[in-house]
């Protein structure tokens, strides 16, 4: 079994979990924030709908500067309605599926690194980076959005077992 495709149930299942928490976002409460300090909801859901983006960063890059020397900074989308967010999400599970699944596993294990300003904050191989600056990325910003929805009155889906709304 080559590392795409013992990696795959697991990203089909996050995908699947996190699709069901973005359909619930409430458009009409896109610039709620429980804290003054916290990320915009609709600004929240965006991020985790672009996330999956970052598969094909990781495997078909060796790096990213997230603020590079000369040049724009990464500016993620605006949140414009929840079906729009929804479906930008769908498309980028589906493409960085397709990545995933097409990537042999010599590529997992080559260096890639984050930058900030030409600094090179961690260096991994990418099957780490894809555990962590991605999945779990997605899962925290995930567990964010699940109380979100709580503190807004949307009832919660199933994640890893029921929850108060799902028997």
């Amino acid at each position: 079994m080559s590392i795409a495709q013992s990696f795959l149930p697991e990203f089909d299942h996050e995908m699947a979990t996190t699709r069901t928490l973005l359909e619930r976002v409430p458009g009409d409460k896109a610039a709620w924030k429980p804290h003054p300090k916290s990320t915009a909801l609709g600004r929240l859901s965006m991020h985790i709908a672009e996330l999956p983006q970052w598969v094909g960063g990781t495997l078909r890059q060796t790096e990213i500067d997230v603020h590079p020397v000369g040049g724009p900074a990464f500016v993620g989308a605006s949140f414009e309605s929840t079906p729009a967010m929804v479906a930008a999400f769908d498309a980028n599970a589906k493409a960085a599926r397709a990545i995933l699944e097409a990537t042999p596993d010599a590529d997992f294990f080559v260096p890639w690194s984050l930058k900030n300003a030409g600094k090179v904050e961690f260096t991994m191989p990418r099957v780490a980076v894809l555990r962590s600056f991605v999945m779990n990325h997605l899962v925290h910003h995930r567990g964010q959005l699940s109380v979100y929805l709580r503190l807004n009155d949307v009832p919660l889906p199933s994640i890893y077992g029921p929850t108060a709304d799902t028997p």
